[in-house]
């Protein structure tokens, strides 16, 4: 119990303070309220004691202000009329500019459209780049001739025709000069370029291009060896006429040449079925090769064994004879069974390989009917996803069915025209065992019918 009262004892100790603390902040705040307050209107006073002193003065800085306006609204009236006045005089002025200008007006209109004409030719000309102060003179002349506020001079004008006469001399020139080029790695160089009038740039055995802004760039690409081996004997000419690849359109058709894909792009556009028909093609060219030599061999073999009294084994036509040797006391019907027998034996090599290029050159055309179908299936596929707009889309699949049958005609022609050649001189190994084993056989016959009639 005695814990209990201790305990309330305590809170109300903390209580007591906490109010009288709570009660000393107000008393503190309600303090610098009233000392602000005294200050406010101390302060309002000092600004009532400073405008009344100044009182008197207010009638008169208001007096000054309006004959200020005043004056400023007659200095504006007399500002507006001379504005007026000289409205009047511009356009007096321009009138009497017109009148004595007359028919110069459109003289100088044509000068304005021409010189700019004559600015874009220079700008884009090939001679620019070895007279790269000319267009100084052009620039001097357009600015001149499209401001009506100071007429070009007659040399000026002069400048105009004056590099036209230059452009056309320097369209006949070759001219070899040094000049900063940037090369395909991005870096740039200064080398020994060859100008060949207002058509071409080249070096060594390259081609340059002449870009919008004037500078001059190595082709991404160059064309193929039939015109770049042209430059190199061109540009090392001292004398003669050594003929040199030039592009009449300045560019353009150099641009379209270094666009067209080469070989192994061609063929990377057959993509698999591609690569499947130009392998077998490969396969049957070299069997048919292979096939043809081993063949020519045989033929020599067998000329030389026709012409010879011994017998060889090591020929088609060498074995045959010697089936006739080891049965020449047989029957007629039985030597012709043996002679078939071996040269039965001796076709299976002469027409080896023949069935193999024959498919070949047969299934090639297969494959390249495949590869048109699934590429015009990838063209539909992208002319459903997005449309025909764009040709650039649908050109994958294009070249891929177009590439596919081209490969396919390319292993069909040769592969069937060896398979002709190499038929051929099978053949015509066979025919000579034929004919030699039938004129055996007639020798034989005639050989039984003399012993049999006597």
């Amino acid at each position: 119990m005695k814990k209990i009262l201790t305990s309330a004892a305590v809170l109300v100790f903390g209580a007591t303070v906490a109010v009288q603390a709570q009660t000393a902040d107000l008393g503190s705040l309600l303090n610098k309220v009233r000392e602000g307050s005294v200050t406010e209107s101390a302060e309002h006073k000092r600004r009532e004691a400073e405008f009344q002193a100044r009182k008197d003065q207010q009638q008169t800085l208001l007096a000054d202000a309006r004959r200020e306006q005043e004056r400023l609204e007659r200095e504006s009236a007399r500002l507006e009329e001379t504005r007026r006045t000289n409205e009047e005089e511009i356009a007096r002025q321009l009138e009497i500019q017109r009148d004595r200008l007359g028919q110069l007006q459109e003289l100088f209109g044509v000068l304005q459209q021409a010189a700019g004409d004559a600015k874009a030719v220079i700008k884009g000309s090939h001679v620019t780049i070895d007279n790269p102060d000319r267009m100084a003179e052009i620039d001097n002349l357009v600015a001149k001739a499209a401001d009506s506020a100071e007429l070009p001079t007659l040399d000026e004008i002069r400048s105009w025709p004056a590099q036209m006469i230059l452009e056309s001399i320097g369209s006949g020139e070759v001219v070899t000069f040094d000049h900063e080029v940037r090369m395909v790695d991005g870096t740039t160089e200064v080398i020994r370029l060859t100008r060949v009038g207002d058509f071409a740039l080249m070096s060594g055995e390259k081609f340059f291009i002449l870009k919008d802004d004037g500078s001059v760039e190595e082709l991404q690409r160059q064309p193929s060896g039939r015109f770049t081996d042209t430059v190199s004997s061109f540009t090392s000419a001292n004398s003669g006429m050594p003929g040199v690849a030039l592009d009449p359109t300045r560019g353009q058709l150099l641009n379209l040449e270094v666009e067209k894909p080469t070989l192994e792009e061609r063929i990377a556009q057959g993509k698999e079925i591609g690569y499947i028909t130009l392998a077998l093609g490969a396969v049957g060219v070299l069997m048919a090769i292979a096939q043809w030599l081993y063949l020519m061999v045989v033929k020599g073999k067998v000329r030389r064994q026709i012409q010879s009294d011994t017998v060889s084994t090591d020929n088609p036509l060498g074995r045959v004879l010697a089936v006739y040797d080891n049965n020449r006391n047989v029957d007629v019907e039985t030597l012709e069974l043996k002679l078939d027998e071996a040269i039965l034996k001796e076709t299976p090599a002469l027409e080896r390989f023949l069935v193999l290029i024959k498919l070949i050159s047969a299934v090639a055309p297969l494959f390249g009917l495949l590869g048109t179908v699934t590429g015009m299936i990838e063209t539909f596929q992208a002319i459903t996803l997005f449309g025909a707009g764009d040709p650039t889309m649908m050109a994958s699949g294009i070249s891929a069915a177009l590439m596919t049958t081209v490969e396919g005609l390319v292993v069909a022609i040769p592969t069937l025209l060896l398979h002709a050649f190499v038929a051929g001189a099978s053949k015509s190994v066979i025919h000579v065992l034929e004919e030699q084993s039938a004129g055996i056989i007639a020798v034989h016959a005639e050989k039984e019918h003399a012993n049999a009639s006597a």
